[in-house]
């Protein structure tokens, strides 16, 4: 079978998809990044390989998210490209009218405006956990309650209860409080979800122009408090797509079969063996002048595979590394 893959690599999450020629998912993979980005990603490819084994081709690759330029350097990425685009174009294939889509992963969360089917506007949230995947896994954690029942206990909620949710501290403070005052259960995580969802409007959707029809993604769309939090807040119908964990992957995965078909060139993937090869990185401070960068190395069985982090490019152009990045206008 031939496919293209994407990868998108996150600070929590490493999620791989494999597109056929029809663009239909065949396989997708969620893998805990663990600190660890490179292991993960060689265990993604390991699992891959047990399921197709020699049967698979590889004809295209695209990378995304925060471990973008490393994965695009060990795999040979023919596309490298930020998460905007990649969730965007995911979204627009499925959902073509989408004109605001909400995406809250494990340590961000973003907001996307779409008109005509082109990006006009977004923002993110990097500064405050409040909201994100990894705070709900926590709360879940201190509370003893399964991450994936949080949601179902939250909807039996008949009075929830006002929580602070502008501060990630503030919330868990004032739940613990809410706690030994005797509130039920069911109405805190509703209180919860309710003030993580007024969190994400006033701050990462604040000046933002939303309208329906909107598209809710990434892990913490599963949370079905959430969903219905947002939904009374914005007064509308929030639909989430099928594959709302992997959405970025996807979207990569799209980018790299445009990107093959449009230049009509061979896929750069470097191939399986990778995933047996010893892979290292280290960093130096280059002294070349005041900017000091942070010059970043990688190498595949001691040979120097990629440079970036010079400002200048003093270092990471000496190695003549074709990087792709496809235009806007090309791709939707």
């Amino acid at each position: 079978m031939k496919g293209y893959l994407g990868v998108d690599i996150g600070s929590v999450s490493t999620n791989i998809v494999l597109l056929n020629e029809m663009e239909e998912v065949e396989y997708k993979l969620y893998l805990r990044t663990m600190g660890r980005p490179i292991d993960a990603l060689k265990s993604g490819l390991e699992n891959l390989l047990i399921q197709y084994g020699e049967n698979i081709e590889i004809i295209g690759v695209g990378t995304t998210g925060s471990g973008r330029i490393l994965a695009g350097t060990i795999l040979g990425a023919d596309v490298i490209k930020n998460e905007i685009t990649a969730h965007s174009i995911a979204t627009i294939k499925e959902f073509p009218d989408v004109k605001t889509i909400i995406e809250i992963g494990g340590q961000d969360s973003k907001i996307i405006i779409i008109r005509n089917k082109v990006v006009v506007d977004f923002a993110m949230n990097t500064v405050c956990a409040a909201g994100t995947g990894s705070f709900l896994d926590r709360q879940a954690d201190r509370l003893g309650i399964p991450i994936e029942k949080v949601g179902e206990i939250a909807l039996r909620s008949k009075n929830p209860t006002r929580i602070a949710g502008r501060c990630a501290v503030f919330a868990e403070s004032d739940m613990i409080h809410k706690q030994q005052m005797g509130y039920k259960m069911e109405d805190i995580l509703k209180g919860l979800c309710k003030a993580l969802v007024r969190n994400y409007l006033s701050n990462v959707a604040k000046g933002k122009e939303l309208k329906p029809p909107y598209v809710f993604q990434g892990g913490v769309a599963a949370n079905t408090g959430i969903k219905k939090a947002f939904e009374e807040e914005l007064g509308e119908n929030i639909y989430i797509p099928k594959y709302y964990d992997v959405m970025g992957a996807i979207g990569a995965a799209l980018l790299a079969k445009r990107y093959i078909n449009s230049t009509l060139k061979k896929t750069n993937f470097k191939g399986f063996k990778i995933v047996n090869s010893r892979i290292d990185t280290e960093m130096f401070e280059c002294d070349g002048c005041s900017n000091s960068c942070e010059v970043v190395q990688i190498y595949c069985e001691g040979k120097i595979i990629g440079r970036w982090g010079d400002k200048c490019g003093k270092w990471s152009n000496s190695l003549n590394l074709e990087r792709y990045d496809i235009a806007q206008e090309a791709i939707l």
